[in-house]
């Protein structure tokens, strides 16, 4: 029994196929659960609606039962849903059962129709009686013969004829239809026959072609028509179709085929019947061609005058020729008829008039061609009637132009007319008939001439003004190639210019036939070209020139006045004066051969030249190209027709000769003598050659060294140089010899040339060019001037300058040498003529790598060159003072930000050098310190503060502020023994003089070859106060030679540019009058010489108890901060009290020294309220020289300190930090600007800023202040002054609560990262509020220091990120706070920080990532957390920051102590990134500043615009790195 499917599943079966993913009873869970949803929602919209109508019982009930029916529809859901866990199951097993069920149906219904079959098919099943014998005959023999015979008989066909039957009757029937033509009577143009396979063709080309054969051999049998085809076709109109129906053909074939049965002669009907028919089909399509020309294409210009069908077609055509012509009053006119005389002939064509035979025989040729056309009928027709008229027209021309070959040619055919000779087959006038029309018709193919609709009209008219009208498109062509003549030229001609002249000018005789050629280059000259055909040949041209002198001016001028101008815009030119060029003489002159066919396109070989002033002419031999042997070159073709080569020689003529007539006339109106326009050897070009050239002005006239530069002036010349409109004026200078030798290798010759190039403009700017050409001689007279006096000292063996320069190049107009080291350095000398004065240009040789630093001072140099135009002074200053500007050109003068705490986004200067003179340099510091640096010579400079006044150094200056301890700093610097033993050079042959020297303060500068100024510590002002006037002897010096001359020394008081130098004080410029030397200007004075402060010698003495103490014994003493032990050299310039007012907090320098001598608190002048502390203590110096005390006056850097040349450049090149500090190498002079900055930043931090408190001391330069708990001592390293230091002390009641290793980090950190460059007081102001928090909250902060300050640290915490402080916020920070201002807030109970985290262990193919965070301490709830924008963005690295630091609040926080350390130590050490390893999109900037590595550090702080550390990464990675640390990530770009 086959198995029954359990209900529910059962297989639908459809088409006897089961489908097992239809089956009953299944629904989706999704639709079922939104029907559920659905449903739910549906019940409770109902209740919402019906509830409020009942009582509240009925309400309750109705709620219970919804609430029961929904839990228990939806428990049964939660069943399903637990249930469809284990659904595949189910599945399995219900494809199983579907499976089987299919079997069992498939049995089922297998049993049902065996059953069926049994039953009811086979019960009436029945087989017929086969026939077994046809079947077996047919099987055996293959045939059945027992079909009826009348099939055989009347259906089977007859068995055909064998082929050799066929060949055999066919061939009797080709014999017999051969001689029933024979003796039959055959017309002639049927004789186009064939016999073949027992039929006969007769072909008549183009009409018919027919088949006919016979059915027997008897003479009465008459022919049957097999085939008939009409040949007539119209390939144009019919669209490739027949022309003849089939029914049509069918129609002839039954009407042939019945006259040949009754006639007697039929082939001859046959021929009649059929020519007829397709003659009259030839006519019925030309008549059907015409008529659709007419109606598509021709219009009225044919006309169909008669058309009977079957015999003629008649057409008439040039029906406008006929109206117009009266010759052809009978018009033309071609008919296609049948021939009306013998009718069996083709069609033939009629023409009136007639034609000849030949041409008749042209024309009738389309009607007898393959192709019937009527079109081409036409065009045949038309073609010989043109040549005809063309043939007619072309005698009369050629009668009518003598000399003239007219040619005809070509289809349609044209008549060529060449009017000039030579002619261009583009020039050539072309005459052609109108197919249309018949009209004549002309064209030059080359112009659009507006002399051819005129010319047509003749041709078809009045033949008598023909030779007029040709001999003016004779000269119109003639215009029109003077035009391409002229278009590679500097020319534009015109037919006509708005002139004006007097009636009986000369003007007015010139032939109407000319042209206007305007030069470019020349506006006040015209040429005019007059044509003129030769009288011998109409068809040459002959050209006259003239050449028009003319003004520009309006209508209104008066011609016969120049005085009388208007003011209308001037659009006219009147004619000033007019000059005829003889032809012949203008074009063949010497090295000129134009009848030989080869003269230069340029027309530089034309001769003739036009002098203005008087009208003459004059004609000279000029070159053209010739070879080596002088025979002309003959390399030049024919010139083309168009081109006129005699145009193109005058216009070149005038455009070269012309700026040379104008050029020399101007010379003549300023006096200066010339000799006229030349032309040179072997005529290679023109040259204007000048005799002699004016003084630049007249005390140089009278000079020696005029006479001497106009000897050495061999020529001068001027030429023109270039082609075509870039011409341009060359100058050629030839010097004999140079009063001093180069290296040059073109200046070794005595043949010294010199150019200058000047542009060629119009006759309206050679005033300027004469003017350049003087400047330039003006330039070659003043460098001349100055040079040739430097020879003179360069003979002279005691100025030593051949050691001191190398000439480079002295070109005459230029001076170049070279200088310094190796000769590293060059400058070029020459005179601006703009200016009127002399110029420098420093450079440097190209083995040089530093800039020329002379740059500086280029503008001081220039004004004392100019002063005293003297070279050997210049030389002697630019090689006294290349090594220390050299020097001072190291120091940064980049803009950095940051350095105004209020507005770190304003970029302040680092260095900003100020030259005022040639000696004396001004350098400013970030806009506040000020250093006056003068240039002594013999390897010394001097230095002091130049805050100070000059004049009086009481006095502050308004814009600096004086450099605390810049005295002692510079101490450090000093080389007694140089100082001492270039001092001595001069001291011991020269005495100092005691008289007191008027000294303003440092103001005069130390020069070296002008009169001499006293300095600041004249030895008048050194020797106790001794007055008397200098020796008038010169010291005895090397350089410094001895005259017995006296002069005068008022000059000492003026302000002068250039002092003395104890080296080199003599005047180059008078040798003779040397000035007094005021020898020791060193601010040091001897050891013997101990001027005491307060000597009553001293006019500003002030009584003070400081120059009353004792000379302490000998021996060392320590030094106190920023103390030199050079100090007690020094010797302040002004010996009264202090600058300051009374009110400055900061112990009187001179009452310190006195015992019980109160303190007097003063304030400073720049900055009010500030102090300014000076760190010279005084000092004592153990050894040979008295010891002498140098008073504590903070102006005490107003004096200058010497210093060599050596201890410059090491004060200003950058090196690494003496106490070997991290950072970029810097200079220490900037090292030692930015410590004194920072410490007075952080004073003014103190002073407005309520976290610090100061503390009260009268140590100087030191900076006292407290905390909460701590008490802190900042102030500069006193061994070198290069970097600030702190000194952390806990308060004696906190004593107990900080370890020594604490106070140790902090003092390292501020070392390292506060007080390290790049110097910015954000920093400072950052690390001032992280010491004021809370004492908890500090000592966690101590902890992160430590961790950033001992890289061990971290990894022996197997920390995943290593940590640094910001403290200022770095450009990639969260925008919470501006960048660059301090990155520690305090703001009620909350601490806002910045820390930057760097992933360390993990290898990345980059930079490894880092973040900025800025995290927020509450001190109330003892959280840390990440302090995020008000609108989170999308997931990044900081919001896993966030996410890890809310973790840790949540988990891991100990409320018993401070949360912010292990907060950062989780932070460090729990830390993953979204996305590791790959880098990250949060990756910032380092926070130290840049990716500076070991190779490539920054060489100044200025580049290290906002570093938010200013230490940077710690002790030695890079400049700021730590040692271990990878370096940070850059990816959000550099520090700003």
């Amino acid at each position: 029994m086959a198995p029954v499917p359990l209900e529910g599943h059962q297989t639908p079966v459809a088409n006897n196929i089961p489908q097992e993913g239809n089956r009953g009873g299944s629904i989706s869970l999704g639709m079922l659960i939104d029907f559920i949803i659905q449903r739910t929602y549906h019940e409770l919209t109902v209740l919402a609606e019906l509830l409020p109508r009942k009582t509240d019982m009925e309400r309750k009930i109705e709620i219970y039962n919804f609430s029961a029916r929904t839990r228990q529809l939806f428990v049964r859901l939660l069943a399903l849903v637990k249930w469809a866990n284990s659904a595949s199951k189910v599945d399995k097993s219900a494809h199983i059962m579907a499976f089987l069920d299919k079997q069992s149906l498939l049995f089922v219904d297998t049993a049902d129709m065996l059953a069926r079959m049994a039953r009811e098919t086979l019960v009436h099943a029945r087989l017929p009686n086969f026939h077994i014998p046809a079947a077996v005959e047919v099987l055996t023999t293959g045939t059945y013969s027992r079909l009826p015979a009348c099939i055989r008989e009347r259906i089977v066909p007859p068995d055909p004829i064998t082929p050799a039957e066929k060949r055999t009757t066919l061939q009797r029937l080709n014999q017999v239809i051969q001689h029933r033509l024979v003796t039959g009577n055959l017309l002639p143009q049927m004789r186009n026959l064939k016999i073949e396979a027992g039929r006969v063709t007769f072909l008549v080309e183009q009409e018919f072609s027919v088949s006919l054969t016979v059915m027997g051999d008897g003479p009465a049998v008459p022919w049957r028509l097999l085939e008939l085809e009409i040949l007539v076709s119209d390939r144009e109109t019919g669209d490739g179709k027949a022309l003849v129906h089939p029914l049509q053909t069918r129609y002839v074939h039954q009407v042939v085929q019945s006259r040949l049965a009754e006639s007697t002669n039929p082939l001859s009907e046959v021929y009649h019947i059929l020519h007829y028919f397709c003659q009259s089909l030839q006519l019925e399509v030309l008549y059907s061609q015409t008529l659709r020309l007419i109606r598509d294409r021709l219009d009225d210009h044919i006309h169909v005058d008669e058309y009977v069908p079957g015999k003629c077609l008649s057409i008439s055509y040039w029906r406008e020729l006929t109206s117009k012509d009266p010759r052809s009053e009978l018009g033309y006119r071609l008919t296609v008829q049948v021939d009306q005389h013998d009718p069996a002939r083709p069609l033939a064509v009629v023409h009136v008039p007639s034609l000849g035979s030949k041409e008749s025989e042209i024309a009738d040729r389309a009607i007898r061609s393959d192709q019937l056309s009527m079109e081409c009928l036409l065009v045949h027709t038309i073609y010989v009637r043109t040549r005809s008229r063309l043939s007619e027209l072309k005698q009369e021309l050629q009668a009518m132009l003598k000399d003239v070959e007219c040619t005809l040619a070509g289809s349609p055919a044209i008549l060529s007319v060449p009017i000039l000779q030579p002619c261009l087959r583009a020039e050539l006038l072309l005459v052609t008939v109108d197919t249309h029309t018949g009209m004549l018709q002309c064209h030059v193919p080359q112009y659009d001439a507006p002399l051819v609709p005129e010319l047509t009209t003749a041709l078809n008219g009045d033949h008598s003004r023909l030779p007029t009208l040709i001999s003016e498109l004779r000269f119109w062509i003639t215009q029109r190639r003077c035009e391409k003549t002229l278009q590679h030229l500097p020319a534009t001609p015109h037919e006509r210019l708005p002139l004006l002249h007097h009636p009986d000018h000369p003007m007015s005789k010139i032939s109407r036939h000319r042209m206007f050629v305007q030069l470019h280059r020349h506006p006040t000259v015209i040429l005019i070209v007059a044509f003129k055909e030769k009288e011998s040949s109409q068809c040459e041209i002959e050209c006259s020139f003239y050449l028009a002198v003319v003004k520009h001016s309006s209508i209104e001028d008066d011609p016969h006045d120049d005085s009388i101008e208007t003011e209308i815009p001037k659009m006219y030119l009147k004619v000033q004066s007019l000059i005829e060029f003889d032809t012949f003489v203008i074009t063949h002159g010497p090295f000129t051969s134009v009848d030989s066919g080869n003269n230069d396109q340029d027309g530089g070989c034309i001769t003739e030249v036009v002098e203005k002033g008087n009208n003459k002419r004059r004609s000279t031999g000029a070159g053209g190209r010739t070879d080596a042997a002088g025979t002309p070159q003959n390399r030049r073709l024919k010139h083309p027709a168009y081109f006129i080569p005699e145009l193109a020689h005058v216009v070149a003529l005038c455009d070269e000769r012309i700026p040379f007539v104008t050029l020399a006339q101007e010379l003549t109106r300023r006096d200066i003598a010339h000799q006229g326009l030349q032309v040179e050897a072997n005529a290679t070009a023109l040259v204007l050659k000048l005799v002699q050239l004016p003084a630049p002005s007249s005390s140089i006239a009278s000079s020696s060294t005029w006479q001497a530069l106009l000897k050495r002036l061999l020529s001068v010349s001027i030429r023109v140089q270039g082609k075509g409109m870039a011409k341009t004026w060359m100058a050629e200078f030839v010097f004999y010899g140079s009063p001093v030798s180069s290296t040059h290798p073109k200046e070794q010759g005595l043949r010294r040339p010199v150019y200058f190039q000047y542009e060629m403009g119009t006759a309206d700017t050679v005033s300027r060019t004469v003017d350049s050409l003087l400047n330039d001689w003006a330039q070659i007279v003043h460098v001349y001037s100055i040079v040739q006096d430097l020879a003179e000292y360069f003979k002279m063996e005691k100025y030593n300058l051949r050691n001191m320069v190398t000439i480079k190049s002295f070109s005459y107009s230029k001076l170049v040498f070279a200088y310094g080291p190796n000769r590293g350095a060059t400058v070029t000398v020459q005179w601006s003529t703009n200016d009127k004065a002399f110029k420098l240009v420093f450079g440097k040789s190209p083995t040089n790598t530093t800039v020329n630093a002379h740059s500086l001072v280029k503008e001081q140099l220039e004004a004392h060159l100019n002063r005293h135009r003297n070279l050997a002074q210049i030389i002697h200053i630019l090689s006294e003072t290349l090594q220390p500007l050299t020097s001072i050109s190291k120091l940064p003068t980049i803009p950095q930000l940051g350095v105004h705490n209020s507005r770190p986004q304003v970029p302040v200067q680092t260095f900003t050098i100020m030259p005022q003179c040639v000696t004396l340099v001004r350098l400013a510091y970030q806009g506040m310190y000020c250093l006056e640096l003068r240039l002594r010579g013999l390897g010394l400079v001097s230095l002091r503060d130049g805050a100070y006044s000059r004049f009086d150094r009481s006095n502050v200056v308004d814009e600096f502020t004086p450099t605390q301890g810049l005295k002692a700093f510079l101490s450090k610097y000093v080389d007694e023994s140089a100082v001492f033993r270039r001092r001595s050079q001069s001291e011991d042959d020269n005495p100092p003089s005691p008289v007191t020297m008027d000294s303003d303060g440092g103001g005069g500068s130390v020069g070296f070859l002008s009169h001499h100024r006293g300095g600041p510590q004249s030895p008048a002002q050194q020797r106790d106060g001794l007055r008397f006037h200098p020796p008038l002897t010169p010291p005895s010096n090397p350089h410094t030679p001895a005259s017995p001359h006296t002069t005068n020394i008022s000059q000492a008081g003026q302000h002068q540019s250039f002092g003395s130098s104890p080296a080199t004080s003599f005047n180059l410029a008078s040798p003779p009058s040397l000035p007094p030397n005021t020898p020791n200007m060193i601010p040091h004075p001897s050891p013997g010489s101990g001027l005491v402060a307060n000597s009553p010698l001293n006019p500003m003495h002030v009584p003070s108890p400081a120059g009353l103490m004792p000379t302490s014994s000998p021996g060392p003493c320590n030094n106190q901060v920023g103390h030199s032990p050079a100090s007690s050299f020094m010797q302040t310039g002004h010996i009264d009290g202090s600058p300051f007012p009374s009110s400055q907090s900061m112990a009187s320098p001179a009452a310190s020294n006195w015992p019980g001598s109160p303190s007097v608190p003063r304030p400073s002048p720049a900055r009010p309220g500030h102090a300014l502390h000076s760190p010279q203590a005084s000092d004592h110096k153990a050894g040979s020289h008295i010891s002498r005390v140098l008073p504590q006056r903070s102006w005490a850097g107003a004096v200058p300190t010497l210093l060599t040349h050596e201890a410059l450049d090491l004060l200003c090149s950058p090196s690494p930090h003496p106490s070997g500090l991290p950072g970029p190498d810097i200079s220490p002079l900037e090292r030692f600007l930015g410590c004194v900055y920072m410490r007075r930043q952080l004073q003014r931090f103190i002073q407005s800023d309520e976290c610090l408190t100061a503390i009260n001391s009268t140590e100087p330069g030191v900076v006292h202040f407290k905390v909460e708990t701590l008490q802190c001592r900042v102030g500069l390293n006193p061994q070198h002054l290069q970097s600030l230091h702190i000194k952390v002390q806990p308060l004696p009641e906190h004593k107990d609560q900080w370890t020594l290793e604490e106070l140790q980090i902090i003092e390292k950190f501020f070392d390292t990262r506060a007080a390290a460059p790049p110097y910015k007081p954000n920093t400072l102001s950052g690390f001032g509020r992280m010491l004021n928090v809370p004492f908890n909250v500090l000592k966690d902060f101590v902890q992160i220091m430590k961790l950033e300050l001992v890289p061990g640290l971290v990894q022996q915490q197997q920390l995943k990120w290593s940590v640094q402080w910001c403290l200022r916020i770095p450009p990639s920070a969260t925008p919470i706070v501006p960048t660059g201002m301090a990155a520690v807030l305090v703001c009620r109970n909350k601490i806002l920080f910045f820390l930057q985290i760097t992933r360390i262990g993990v290898p990345y193919q980059g930079e490894a990532p880092s973040l900025v965070l800025p995290l927020v301490y509450d001190v109330n709830s003892n959280l840390t957390q990440l302090a995020e924008k008000r609108d989170p963005g999308p997931a990044s690295a900081t919001a896993a920051a966030s996410l890890q630091l809310k973790r840790f609040a949540d988990y891991g926080a100990n409320p018993s102590e401070c949360s912010l350390f292990p907060a950062v130590r989780d932070l460090l050490a729990n830390l993953t990134l979204p996305s590791e390893p790959p880098v990250i999109n949060q990756v910032v900037a380092s926070p130290a500043g840049g990716q500076v590595t070991p190779t490539q550090q920054i060489q100044s702080p200025a580049m290290q615009m906002h570093s938010p550390m200013a230490g940077g990464q710690g002790p030695p990675q890079g400049p700021y790195g730590i040692q271990g640390m990878p370096p940070m990530g850059m990816m959000g770009g550099p520090p700003q």
